[in-house]
């Protein structure tokens, strides 16, 4: 049997990836578009011996070419010609997901609705008759509870059933009334003449739409602009029949996400419950992941001891015992240590995330943000910057306004990225034991003043301009789903674990070099090559109060990534177990003796915090902007920020300590 390719189509939070993690679990592979970055991810399963490739597209509401995503979704559709397109729907949102169901229908390919949150619509009051939606549609409805996994048997029957008869359902046409059914018959008779296509309708409803792409496919040029009508028509079909297929079992509709979010985003509550929200965040990732990473730390302790005694034991060479032992073991170890931290941290964000309350922050938002020339949309990316820069700097192409996109690119890198983590977490444990979660919260509500303080230059510099209004649908609370917060967790992880396995690897060992040797050969560390360099740069960092090499090399690799601030300094201060209480202890002695105290420690984790980003989202800013000029500039702008404000900071402790 042939293999069978389905396109996942749905609106944003309609649990289109719930779905689609259902079916695949955590067997898919995440790419992008050839030139663009937004995301599709592809997984493949096995129904009846019937090999099913299906395709997770971009959410969107409609697929008219005003985003990427939807410009790249409908090319999708219209080249690569999936088999089957799965529409999912939004059952307690029937009404609003079904713009997107006709303008897919009047697609002429083979579309089943997957009519997803069933439990929601039944605990809504919301009753809908099915057979009568599927009669009107004219296509196969599939009920389904993606959270739940109900439905998804039927569903993949239906997908093999489709895919084998593809005219087994009827078409769908919408009456768009006497004068404009007259000019789509007109363009049809001009197109079949070029063209051979089956869906000349909806190429003659696109051309009246005054849809530049597809006029200029087609070599049209349209100067009527039926658009809005088209739209209006569209939407009273789907008044007219929702009437026939949907029923209220209560009079009163509001729900208990209306109910909520009279408190989460009441103008006066929302901001405090957001603040409790991270702080809660911070006491989870530091109260259950210190636990966690004691046992990590013994367990590399002990591979550390067995090595070495291995080593030892087979006569190796005293450089290669280093090496492998306080190199790779010291600087790999020293920041995997810090990974059941960096999993809490990202089981606590996507909890908040899948359970709807993520969106709510940005209309909570809102008004502040838009008081910085800001949509409250652009807090979105900067709260998923607290994950990955990266993908919260890609997260800012869904802005429509260009300016809003510029300044949220620059301002994203401030917010403390995961990678950070390991930094607050060594650092508040040695110098500041009990007081942990105070102090990397501070450091989280620090980022983000400090993005908001350059927000507002850049409005008034950069790019000025009025703020873009706010449109944002809000999803229904909903219990998160496990499965959907185990892929997530396992994803980050795994991507930290190659990390460490690639960049921090090799970059532990180039480390260990550079404190081993010199121009001379082996030799101590205080006239190693990182000791020079690390000299050289450190005077620049004494009004910060860490004016020492240590400090300034480590920092310096941290540009590779954040997490190898940490492994450098396990290389150089020679402890790859950084949490067994002893040797935290020790490094504390050595800290001290290298010129550190609480004050410097804390100037030393608001730098990490704001310095110049790392490689990777260097590079994503580059190719998110396309200009050198902007990645040059953010890597320039957020070092000089970073100094100005850890050496005000440090210099105001100063004067108060004193």
């Amino acid at each position: 049997m042939a293999d069978i390719t389905v396109a996942f189509v749905g609106n944003p939070n309609c649990g289109k990836t719930t779905l689609f993690n259902a079916y695949t679990g955590a067997k898919y592979k995440v790419g992008n578009w050839a030139g663009v970055t937004v995301e599709k991810k592809e997984g493949v399963v096995n129904y009846n011996n019937q090999k099913i490739t299906l395709v997770d597209l971009p959410g969107i509401y409609s697929i008219s070419p005003y985003t990427m995503e939807e410009i790249l979704t409908r090319e999708y559709i219209l080249e690569n010609d999936p088999d089957v397109v799965i529409n999912i729907v939004d059952a307690s949102n029937l009404e609003r997901n079904l713009y997107l169901t006709l303008q897919l229908i009047e697609l002429g390919k083979p579309v089943i609705i997957a009519l997803n949150m069933m439990d929601v619509a039944e605990a809504r009051g919301h009753i809908i008759d099915v057979n009568k939606l599927q009669k009107e549609l004219g296509v196969k409805v599939v009920e389904i509870i993606a959270t739940k996994k109900t439905g998804l048997e039927e569903l993949s029957k239906e997908i093999i059933n489709s895919s084998k008869n593809k005219q087994l359902y009827k078409e769908i046409e919408v009456d768009y009334g006497k004068e404009i059914e007259i000019q789509i018959s007109n363009i049809e008779k001009q197109l079949s003449k070029t063209i051979n296509d089956e869906i000349l309708r909806w190429y003659s409803i696109k051309i009246l739409e005054n849809d530049s792409e597809i006029c200029e496919k087609v070599h049209i040029n349209n100067n009527i602009n039926y658009e809005e009508e088209i739209a209006r028509k569209k939407y009273d079909y789907i008044t007219d029949f929702i009437n026939k297929v949907l029923t209220y079992k209560y009079e009163d509709d509001e729900t208990y996400s209306d109910k909520i979010d009279k408190i989460i985003t009441n103008k006066w509550a929302g901001i405090p419950i957001f603040m409790a929200m991270m702080l809660l965040v911070f006491a989870f990732t530091f109260k259950v992941g210190n636990l966690l990473a004691h046992v990590f730390s013994a367990g590399f302790k002990m591979l550390s001891d067995i090595l070495l005694d291995i080593l030892t034991y087979s006569g190796a060479s005293e450089w290669l015992i280093s090496l492998i032992v306080d190199g790779i073991v010291g600087g790999v170890g020293g920041i995997l240590i810090f990974l059941p931290n960096i999993a809490c941290l990202f089981i606590a964000i996507s909890i908040l995330e899948d359970s709807g309350y993520m969106s709510r922050v940005a209309l909570i938002m809102d008004k502040f943000m838009r008081r910085l020339g800001l949509s409250g949309k652009a807090f979105i990316p900067m709260i998923l910057g607290f994950g990955c820069s990266v993908p919260a700097i890609m997260t800012a192409r869904t802005l429509e306004d260009e300016r809003d996109r510029l300044i949220t690119v620059l301002i994203t890198p401030f917010m403390s990225c995961s990678a950070r983590l390991p930094i607050y977490v060594l650092f508040s444990n040695i110098f500041f034991p009990g007081n942990e979660i105070l102090i990397a919260f501070s450091l989280y509500l620090l980022g983000i003043l400090v993005a908001v303080l350059v927000a507002i230059i850049f409005k008034n510099t950069l790019a000025k301009g009025k703020a873009a209004p706010l449109i944002l649908e809000l999803p229904a609370y909903k219990k998160p789903s496990p499965l959907t917060i185990a892929i997530f967790v396992w994803e980050k992880i795994k991507g930290y674990l190659v990390k460490a396995g690639t960049i921090i690897f090799v970059a532990s060992i180039v480390i260990w070099f550079l404190l081993n040797f010199n121009m001379n050969g082996k030799t101590d560390i205080t006239t190693s090559i990182g000791a020079e360099i690390g000299s050289f740069i450190s005077p620049m960092f004494i009004p910060l109060g860490f004016g020492n090499w240590q400090a300034t090399l480590s920092l310096i690799a941290g540009i590779m990534g954040k997490e190898i601030v940490v492994s450098t300094m396990s290389v150089i201060y020679g402890i790859g177990d950084l949490a067994i209480e002893g040797n935290t202890v020790k490094l504390f002695i050595q800290l001290m003796a290298s010129g550190f105290t609480k004050l410097s420690a804390y100037a030393f984790m608001v730098f990490s915090l704001l310095y110049t980003p790392c490689i990777a989202t260097l590079a994503v800013i580059k190719k998110e902007t396309d200009s050198w000029k902007w990645t040059i500039f953010s890597f320039i702008y957020q070092f000089g920020v970073a100094w100005l404000v850890t050496m005000i900071i440090y210099q105001i402790g100063k004067l108060v300590i004193n």
